[in-house]
């Protein structure tokens, strides 16, 4: 039977992530389903450039008033639950539409912010939100990467650990020296196979998951935030570590039994 390692642990804590930023995703469609809804303020006269984006203007109608609270509450409701699962202390409601939408956008719906929910405010809510999805998505793409990683990891360490353990069921004093020089070339094997392994793991950390020119996900990154509260941050690595040193140990007790037959 094989044994339950890290890699084991880590496919689990990859598949619980991937439900998050799966819920997270269907979060943010609605809350863009819902601020589509809200009907925005005719621009102010003589509203331009920056001022115009975030809708300020001295006086912000009872409508607009709350048109924004709408779009506050659309927030609270949707997006922010699912972000509030990154962070270990709680955050005001405006500190994450300001974490994930931004700040300018945070205080033009601020209800201390005198602006208007104008067009161009709503269009900035969802152009932000927009890419805050496509930065989902490749969050996604990345850990359904690392999931086919640790998959691949986990089929390897499971053959590799179940020959190990029948193996031991026989006494290294039964065999006699071909099957133990065969014995001994096949743990060799199994090092070079760890080696190939953790080269290849290297090559993945040092790679990235991309979404067009702007959005990109670094492995490295991905695996120091998926097991931020794991075990092991290189659960992959420190398996390969553990077994390649099991297969070393086993290969010198045959390497003594050898010497003996000779």
């Amino acid at each position: 039977m094989p044994s339950h390692t890290r890699i084991h642990d880590a496919l689990t804590h990859v598949q619980t992530e991937q439900d998050a930023v799966d819920a997270k995703r269907d979060a943010i469609d609605q809350f863009i389903e819902r601020v589509e809804a809200c009907s925005p303020a005719p621009s102010p006269a003589g509203a331009t450039g920056a001022t115009a984006t975030v809708g300020l203007t001295p006086q912000r109608s009872q409508g607009s008033a709350d048109k924004c609270q709408s779009v506050r509450q659309a927030f609270a409701e949707t997006i922010q639950p699912h972000s509030l699962d990154d962070v270990e202390d709680s955050e005001s409601l405006r500190e994450t539409i300001q974490a994930e939408l931004s700040e300018s956008i945070a205080t033009a719906l601020a209800p201390t912010t005198e602006a208007t929910f104008s067009p161009e405010l709503k269009q900035a809510v969802l152009s932000k939100s927009h890419v805050r999805r496509a930065a989902t998505d490749t969050l996604r793409r990345a850990l359904d990467r690392e999931a086919s990683e640790l998959v691949d990891a986990r089929d390897t360490v499971d053959e590799i650990t179940e020959w190990i353990a029948t193996a031991d069921e026989t006494p290294l004093t039964e065999l006699g020296f071909e099957k133990l020089r065969a014995r001994h070339e096949r743990l060799a094997a199994y090092r070079s196979c760890w080696k190939e392994l953790a080269s290849h793991r290297q090559d993945f950390l040092d790679g990235a998951t991309s979404h067009g020119e702007s959005i990109g996900v670094s492995h490295s990154d991905l695996v120091d935030y998926a097991y931020q509260d794991f075990p092991a941050n290189q659960p992959v690595l420190a398996t390969i570590a553990r077994l390649d040193e099991t297969c070393g140990e086993c290969q010198r007790i045959v390497r003594q039994h050898l010497v003996r037959r000779v």
